[in-house]
């Protein structure tokens, strides 16, 4: 039986978070999830306002010196949609949107869920600098385990993975970065352990780390020590670090 065509749409950017009124030094890009079902419906409204409150703390965390703005990407469809990959199609268009609409400005990708997969796909991008995939998602609706690792070549890359998540094998973000090290020295890997899919339990830490390593590799900031460890450490330390509870306190 022939695939029901769907519905033509275009993805778009929500509202500007930070920077607003100033030419922006630097963008983020944060892509929600919304599970990997495929489905001819628009991207679930509530993913792309359950990302909001990380956009707005990323564009309020840039000092006037650098100001930032960030923006959460609404997909056309849900889901992942098979080798069509609609959230990887869509995050390419939101970075080529940056780019008419700011300029030759570098571009952080920030995915949870399918939004983690879509970006660590879409960060060949020229204007990508730096990529943040929070509890990706990277088997797709047949089980497929393989994700590609060449276009993350020169990119800052960061990967955070609940220990307890059970629908998002944590397994397969760790040998994702382990293949993406052997390329790429710029990747490192938290595991928030007792934490489950949305990593709602240490929401806090990751959110702190997340604004860290968005600063770090756009504003030219040092990074936080975990960080910095981790990009350090050879494999599989660096690709395994705790991230431990209290951590947005305790950064430096």
């Amino acid at each position: 039986m022939a695939q029901r065509a769907l519905p033509a749409r275009e993805p778009r950017l929500g509202r500007p978070y930070g920077a607003v009124g100033q030419a922006p030094h630097a963008v983020v890009l944060v892509l929600p999830g919304g599970g990997t079902t495929s489905s001819a419906r628009r991207g679930s409204a509530l993913a792309a306002a359950m990302a909001v409150p990380l956009a707005r703390r990323l564009g309020r965390a840039a000092s006037r010196d650098d100001p930032l703005v960030a923006h959460v990407v609404h997909y056309r469809y849900r889901g992942w949609h098979g080798e069509a990959a609609h959230p990887a199609r869509d995050a390419e268009w939101a970075v080529g949107e940056v780019v008419r609409r700011y300029g030759d400005i570098p571009v952080c990708l920030v995915g949870t869920d399918i939004g983690g997969r879509a970006a660590l796909r879409a960060a060949g991008h020229p204007a990508v600098t730096s990529v943040a995939a929070l509890g990706p998602a990277l088997a797709d609706d047949a089980g497929a385990e393989t994700e590609p690792v060449r276009q993350l070549l020169g990119r800052h890359v960061l990967l955070v993975h609940g220990a307890d998540d059970s629908r998002t094998e944590p397994e397969l973000s760790f040998r994702f970065a382990e293949r993406a090290k052997k390329i790429n020295a710029q990747v490192c890997r938290f595991e928030v352990h007792t934490d489950g899919h949305g990593l709602r339990g240490f929401a806090a830490e990751v959110a702190a780390l997340t604004c860290d390593f968005a600063l770090g590799t756009l504003c030219a900031r040092d990074f936080c020590r975990p960080l910095a460890d981790a990009f350090a450490a050879p494999p599989p330390l660096g690709l395994r670090m705790p991230l431990a509870s209290g951590f947005g306190k305790t950064l430096r």
